[in-house]
């Protein structure tokens, strides 16, 4: 088995999904210019996304070793590819939807199957960590690509050109040469172990560990904060574009500052976490949250649009509100840690299902209220609500620390 061709395929599907998960706000900005869809009907756009995400990944998990995991990744490619080419071709709201869908449903096989593939290319434990790590940190570096990418394909000069749609041509470019190179790599998959459970077993089993205390307050805990982080995410391209009155690239080119700041938090968590105690951590990094969304806020009043280009004139608040995301990034991360830690590990497939989940409906739902609130108020408003979910976190980390000390399982946080 060729490894390294395999990790670079790993690699370049992780890199160029990514991009397309993380391009929700930049379309929902473009739909709403180019096909006048309002605000919270282009919120919908998440959910596209998100759900398949959530609902695949769980029901076909189970299955992917008898399909092989080579074959669920050039799937899942193939699926992504036809819908980059259709997009430019059949431009409207409705395609838009369909190729977050194709991407929600392409990612469930891919995730399971690249993390799967990760165990069958790696020979210690050292190498799987170091190697998932790379993979993650390339997920990242698409994350932060993509704003710039999608920019470079933006005509400032017409907030009704449809020139954006040609960055699927290339996009899909990538999916094919990534095909062609999986299918070129022998790739020898060993024989897994067969399930006797059924989907709906499993799925009851998942849904049973709701019952323990410590489980629901993590759900909880999870479901605000990716609604916080989805919310903001995807709205603020269009935040900066009608509430700081910057031009459309500038508004995507800004938002990179907010991914950026997600990747450097969660690099920094690992090694700060080593140190302090992950609740006196995420208690510090909520306060911050908050006193940035007090701080910054009212500076985004009653501002004026600037130039193309005029990055001098770029207001302080569309500098300093992404840097949420510097405070944001340690919380999933290290609640996820908690609550795996506390489990025994015959529960942490079960877990990790219910991860995914509630992670999913909580992105789905933070798009679809903040798009809503964005719509009928104002984006301000949006954002400046996004203090309770924060408030009702804090009570959530203080129960979930009690109800895993009660457990009487030793607090291994290494996010």
């Amino acid at each position: 088995m060729s490894s390294w061709r395999i990790k670079l395929s790993l690699l370049l599907t992780y890199l160029v999904f990514a991009i397309l998960l993380n391009s929700v706000g930049v379309v929902i900005l473009q739909v709403i210019n180019n096909y006048e869809v309002s605000k919270s009907s282009a919120s919908v756009l998440e959910g596209f996304k998100d759900l398949p995400i959530a609902i695949v990944s769980f029901f076909v998990a189970s299955y992917l070793p008898r399909f092989g995991y080579r074959n669920a990744i050039v799937l899942g490619l193939v699926i992504v590819t036809l819908a980059c080419i259709v997009m430019p071709l059949i431009p409207s709201f409705a395609m838009t939807k369909i190729l977050f869908l194709s991407v929600g449903v392409s990612f469930a096989l891919v995730k399971v199957s690249v993390y799967a593939t990760v165990g069958l290319i790696t020979h210690d434990r050292q190498s799987h960590a170091a190697f998932l790590n790379t993979i993650e940190g390339f997920f990242m570096v698409g994350v932060l690509s993509g704003y710039w990418i999608f920019s470079l394909f933006i005509d400032p000069d017409s907030t009704k050109s449809t020139q954006w749609l040609q960055v699927y041509y290339w996009l899909s470019l990538l999916c094919a040469f990534n095909i062609l190179l999986l299918l070129s790599t022998p790739f020898k998959q060993s024989r897994q172990a067969e399930r006797k459970d059924s989907a709906i077993t499993e799925f009851l089993a998942m849904l049973n560990l709701v019952k323990l205390p410590m489980v629901y307050v993590f759900v909880t805990s999870a479901f605000l904060y990716v609604l916080i982080e989805q919310g903001i995410g995807t709205w603020l391209p269009t935040f900066n574009n009608e509430i700081i009155r910057l031009p459309t690239d500038m508004s995507i080119q800004v938002t990179s500052i907010f991914a950026a700041c997600l990747a450097l938090g969660r690099l920094s968590a690992g090694v700060i976490l080593k140190r302090i105690h992950w609740y006196l951590l995420l208690n510090i990094c909520l306060i911050a949250m908050a006193a940035l969304v007090l701080l910054t806020l009212p500076m985004t009043n009653n501002l004026e649009p600037i130039g193309n280009n005029d990055w001098s004139s770029v207001p302080l608040a569309a500098w300093l509100f992404p840097c949420i995301g510097l405070f944001m990034a340690p919380i999933y991360p290290a609640i996820n840690s908690v609550i795996l830690s506390a489990l025994p590990k015959d529960k942490h497939a079960a877990m990790t299902g219910l991860i995914v989940l509630f992670s999913a409906l909580g992105g789905t739902c933070g798009s679809m209220l903040t798009g809503y609130v964005f719509a009928v108020f104002d984006g301000q408003t949006a954002f400046y609500l996004i203090l309770i979910p924060i408030l009702i976190i804090m009570i959530t980390l203080r129960l979930l620390k009690g109800n895993v000390q009660r457990s009487g399982t030793v607090e291994v946080v290494t996010p």
